[in-house]
Formats: structure tokens, C-alpha cells, sequence
């Protein structure tokens, strides 16, 4: 199955696309009698790091003999850029460390219970290969508990699904690194800053789980887009965290006008961290390629990267709730969980996106604790 990494789509399915996609694959049964079925909370979700008292996401690391919850051989969806032991990782450690938080003890993942809860749900990924990440990690998860339920596979452009056709359960993919829309122009390769075509394809979803940020920061010939048109104005390019700030408030705007959250639960996937820089764990001639362990405690060096920022001010200034997963600070700690360079074809060090099984798991396992908690 082959993958180019983070390749942006400059072009949105079709509704008609994305019609005939739900309708082949999609076997759907009578909806959920209540609402309860998939939600047990009762407060609002925006911007929230905190579920029943407990915060998922301030915590620790600890050995677990029990993980990981699958096999990387065992599970069909895995692309090569995440398979590191396929690929020849030599260690196995990275595999046993599970998240604690300091508050309160999260449940095990239960992938049957998962589907029990989203029977006859449309559960949908939107954004760039860190959600692709996220993305392969849920479906082989929930494949690993439920191993004799039939599954179906299928990739079209922008658009990919895993559907568990005994339940009714598709869990799409939408690739869109940026959320905003690229468009092919006279001048060349724009990045509209306040249009979101493409969230055409995002509607009648049940559940959306969105992330942006991995892309905002290319330059040279891994930066997909020729512009930047921000409003009337076109410009060659602007300082990277403003774009951010000004795509992000239009995707929340656009979230705001067309998602009614009675129907629709929507998640934030925050900060997916990055460990090229030894020097941000106080080890300056290193990056991610040899190391076997987490860092320890529960703070960074560095602090937070800005762009969390970004997000926790555009998920307050929006109307609809929206569920923080705050995965930053538990991320950063795990510089010992990227492929480096067991990541099939690719050639470099990859110390961008994370093995898998991995560190996605952990991420997959708090969506789960915020639903069922």
C-alpha cells in the first residue's frame, strides 16, 4: 500500500465522490436509539482537559508488560512509513509504556465496546498525516478486539475508509493538511486562508476529530503552495503562525455554521510535537534516531510550542464544543517513539510522525477515556 508522505490534496472530492464512496461501502443500520449510546457526559466539550474531574492529560509515563494492544504484523491497515518493527527496529521498549495520569485512572481500551457505542456512526479523521497516524492506529486497534468482525478497506484520493460492517462503523480519513483549501490558480498554488471548500466532504458525520498544524511550517520544495491569500490580499508568504491563527478561525467559523453539535461530537488533535532538536531535551548533538526511552516527570524543557496557543484561543472564541485532546506535553516526553529510520522507503530520519503500534495508541485511548468516562 503505498503512501507518499504527507501529501497535501489540492482538489475536494465531490459530494457525488463522497456519495457513491458512503454508499459502496457503508453498511448502515438502524441509527442509535439515544444519544446516551455514544456520549456518557453531561458538560460542554470546548476546550476541555478535564473529564469527570480528572485531567487525561497531565500524568507520567510508566513500563506496562501488557501493551502494546496489537501487532503490527496482525493489523492490514499499518502503511510501511509507520510499520518500525517490520522495517527493522532493533528495540522493543518504546512498546511497553503506557500513560498515567496523576489524577485518576483511565480505562482500558475496549475496541468492542468502542463500536457498541458508535453502531450505525460515521466517525471521520480530517487533516494532514499525523491524523493519518491516529487514523491507522484507532482501526487497528479496534481490529485487534473485535479479531473475527469483518472489515472492509478502501483509499480514493483524498478520502479513505475502514468500515466494520457488523456494526455499521465507518472511520474515514479526510487528508487535508492544512484544513483551508489549496487551489490551482493563473499564478500557481494558493492557499486560501479563508476558504474550506473541502468541508463539503466533512458533513453528516457523527463524530469529526480534526488536526492541522504539521504543515504550516514547510518551506523550499516541500512547501505545497505558491501564495497566500489572506482576504483581497495576495502575498508571497507571511509570518507562519499568524497564517495559522487566520485558517484556523475559518475553520472555526465553518464548524460553527454547519455542525450541529446534537448530532456531531467534534474533537481537536492537538500539537503533534517534533524531536530533531536534541537540544530541547538538554541533549544538543541528537535527535530522535537511537533513543529507547520517554523522558521522565511530566514537563518539557521547552515549554509548549506556540501553535498550542493558536488552538486554545480559536477553540475558545467558538460557539460549538469542541474536545481538546491535549496530547502536546505527553508527546514531547516520547522522543523514543518515532520511526527514525525504520520507515520503510523513506529515506532521512523521520522524527516527525510516530511507530506504530505507539505513541497514537496512547492518543486513541484518551479519545476513548473522554467518551466512555
Amino acid at each position: 500500500m503505498a503512501l507518499l508522505r504527507c501529501r497535501p490534496n489540492s482538489l475536494a472530492i465531490t459530494a457525488l465522490h463522497l456519495t457513491i464512496f458512503f454508499l459502496f461501502f457503508l453498511v448502515r443500520p438502524q441509527r442509535a436509539s439515544s444519544e446516551q449510546q455514544l456520549w456518557n457526559t453531561t458538560a460542554a466539550l470546548r476546550g476541555r482537559k478535564q473529564t469527570g474531574g480528572c485531567n487525561l492529560f497531565q500524568g507520567n509515563w510508566v513500563v506496562d508488560a501488557s501493551y502494546p494492544f496489537y501487532e503490527s504484523s496482525s493489523c492490514p491497515f499499518i502503511d510501511p512509513e509507520f510499520d518500525c518493527q517490520k522495517y527493522g527496529r532493533p528495540d522493543t521498549q518504546y512498546l511497553k509504556y503506557a500513560w498515567r495520569p496523576d489524577s485518576c485512572a483511565i480505562p482500558r481500551f475496549n475496541g468492542g465496546e468502542l463500536l457498541r457505542r458508535w453502531r450505525g456512526k460515521k466517525i471521520m479523521f480530517v487533516g494532514d498525516s499525523l491524523s493519518l497516524n491516529m487514523w491507522e492506529s484507532l482501526s487497528c486497534m479496534i481490529h485487534a478486539s473485535v479479531p473475527g468482525a469483518k472489515t472492509s478497506f478502501a483509499r480514493k484520493e483524498s478520502l479513505s475508509a475502514v468500515t466494520f460492517p457488523d456494526y455499521g462503523v465507518s472511520i474515514f480519513l479526510y487528508r487535508t493538511p492544512y484544513l483551508v483549501d489549496i487551489v490551482r490558480e493563473n499564478i500557481g498554488r494558493v492557499l486560501k486562508l479563508d476558504s474550506i471548500e473541502a468541508g463539503k466532504s466533512w458533513q453528516g458525520m457523527d463524530v469529526l476529530i480534526f488536526n492541522s498544524w504539521h504543515w504550516w511550517t514547510h518551506t523550499g520544495k516541500s512547501q505545497p503552495w505558491d501564495y497566500i491569500q489572506d482576504g483581497g490580499r495576495v502575498v508571497k508568504d507571511m509570518d507562519r503562525l499568524s497564517a495559522y491563527y487566520k485558517g484556523l478561525s475559518t475553520w472555526a467559523k465553518w464548524v460553527d455554521l454547519n455542525v450541529d453539535s446534537s448530532k456531531t461530537k467534534v474533537f481537536f488533535q492537538g500539537i503533534s510535537p517534533t524531536h530533531y532538536q536534541g537540544k530541547d531535551w538538554h541533549s544538543p548533538k541528537k535527535n530522535c534516531m537511537g533513543e529507547q526511552s520517554p523522558l521522565s516527570g511530566s514537563t518539557y524543557p521547552t515549554g509548549a510550542p506556540p501553535a498550542t496557543s493558536v488552538v486554545s484561543k480559536v477553540l475558545n472564541s467558538m460557539k460549538t464544543p469542541v474536545y481538546l485532546l491535549d496530547i502536546t506535553t505527553l508527546s514531547q516526553l516520547r522522543k523514543d517513539a518515532h520511526p527514525s529510520t525504520y520507515s520503510g522507503d523513506h529515506s532521512g530520519t523521520d522524527c516527525s510522525h510516530w511507530c506504530l503500534p505507539g505513541l497514537p495508541d496512547t492518543w486513541n485511548q484518551l479519545l476513548y477515556a473522554a467518551i466512555v468516562m
